[in-house]
């Protein structure tokens, strides 16, 4: 697996992953893949420890209770009751087939996005106008008018397809996470903490899962995280209370003349800027990798999104549904049927996983070479190296996770009691774990805590 994804474990790394897929119901080893995500996540932070204090430490992840984070939201519950998914009814968010008996998977999952799918398409909100509409279409002519318009969607390809199409071929000989020294330095070494990455300064600026759950994964070594939202974008309430957790939350308005000094501020201070928008949309308000390292020589800047980060397609805007499409996943999930879903956010979770791993490994290079550090990721390079795994399992023998009580714990939280999954990677002198609760969006101000 690790071969697959051209991921390297810290020399000397000791990891144990216990149990094996199928646990949910795919045709995929997605449990797998998060628990070697995970385990490489704990790999990197044990590293980081055994530089500042010349400790090791043993690592292990249980793949059922990687399989269970992929669902994370699913598992959560606010003073006992669960939150409704956002998109479980909107009818612009689901596959359908064009006049040409090909699929395409619409993703209108915010206001915006759907107002504007539905212009596209000419059609009414709901299933069978929007149905109907799309088998007035092929499906390569609806994929490139949505896109000229700023929507997202993605035509079900085949894994063969998908290798043949220049997007898949400029990601075909990337690793499933990129990391990337910038520039020359001076090494910095961190000072002493009781934490494999306690004083470090993480800059969340993400949405949606993939880089939140990466600013989260950070976030249970020990990073302080700060998670810098815009009063102007939508949100996800369910995501942002399960992504939350060991952060806390600011609003930064980069339309506003006073925000883009703020995040300058912060970035002057911060040693990790996650930036999880499309590509390209940071940059246009002076904010791109390049503009940050020189804002912070020394800087671990990290990019996450959803088509890879170079290509035709690397600055259009993407979600889960829309990679798993693209990259031949849904077709093999649905074969020999219509495309279908895997039943997990495996992109979105596990990507946040391997960007957390890339980043705790360019601040180890950090701290032995000095320099500037990219490290890059995306839905669909995670897509493919899940891809790359195999579609050998069958999904009706599938064990799901069952009665996940023994991976719960309950928080005391300003939304109330909140009943999350606890971090699923275990080290045994440094154990994973969140300092803070998650808080709404907006709750702390926009500078860094002392000490």
């Amino acid at each position: 697996m690790l071969r697959a994804g051209k991921l390297e474990l810290p020399p000397g790394a000791s990891v144990t992953v216990d149990g094996e897929d199928p646990v949910l119901g795919a045709r995929f080893g997605i449990g797998e893949a998060a628990a070697v995500a995970l385990a490489a996540c704990g790999a990197a932070a044990a590293d980081l420890w055994h530089q500042r204090t010349g400790v090791a430490q043993d690592v292990r992840v249980d793949v059922r209770a990687a399989a269970a984070s992929l669902l994370g939201f699913a598992h959560l519950r606010v003073a006992g009751k669960p939150i409704a998914r956002i998109n479980e009814s909107n009818p612009t968010v689901a596959l359908y087939q064009c006049g040409d008996g090909r699929w395409i998977h619409l993703h209108g999952g915010f206001p915006k996005l759907r107002r504007g799918t539905l212009d596209v398409l000419g059609c009414g909100d709901d299933a069978a106008s929007i149905a109907s509409a799309v088998r007035s279409w092929s499906a390569d002519a609806l994929e490139d008018a949505l896109a000229e318009r700023g929507m997202c969607g993605a035509i079900a390809r085949t894994a063969d397809e998908w290798a043949a199409h220049p997007q898949g071929q400029a990601l075909a000989g990337l690793p499933s996470v990129e990391v990337i020294k910038m520039g020359d330095g001076d090494p910095q070494p961190r000072p002493s903490a009781d934490r494999p990455l306690g004083g470090v300064r993480v800059l969340d600026l993400t949405r949606v899962l993939a880089g939140p759950a990466c600013g989260r994964a950070l976030a249970e070594h020990g990073a302080d995280v700060l998670r810098i939202a815009s009063p102007n974008l939508p949100a996800i309430e369910l995501f942002d209370i399960e992504t939350g957790h060991g952060k806390r939350s600011a609003y930064v308005d980069l339309d506003d003349a006073g925000g883009p000094r703020t995040l300058r501020s912060l970035i002057a201070g911060a040693d990790v800027f996650v930036d999880g928008f499309r590509h390209g949309a940071l940059a246009r308000r002076g904010f791109g990798a390049e503009d940050v390292v020189a804002m912070r020589p020394g800087i671990v800047h990290v990019a996450i999104n959803c088509y890879g980060h170079s290509g035709p397609w690397r600055d259009r805007p993407g979600w889960e549904q829309l990679a798993q499409s693209a990259t031949g996943i849904a077709m093999a999930q649905g074969a020999p049927g219509p495309p279908r879903l895997v039943p997990a956010a495996a992109c979105d979770y596990t990507t946040g996983y391997l960007a957390a791993y890339g980043t705790m490994n360019a601040l180890a290079r950090r701290a032995r070479e000095g320099g500037s550090w990219l490290v890059r990721a995306s839905l669909c390079q995670t897509a493919m190296w899940i891809g790359r795994l195999g579609a050998g399992y069958d999904p009706s023998a599938a064990t799901g996770v069952g009665d996940v009580s023994d991976l719960l714990m309950t928080t005391a939280t300003p939304f109330g009691d909140v009943t999350h999954l606890r971090p699923a990677a275990q080290l045994a002198s440094t154990p994973a774990r969140w300092e803070l609760p998650t808080v709404p969006l907006g709750t702390d101000e926009a500078v860094w805590a002392e000490g």
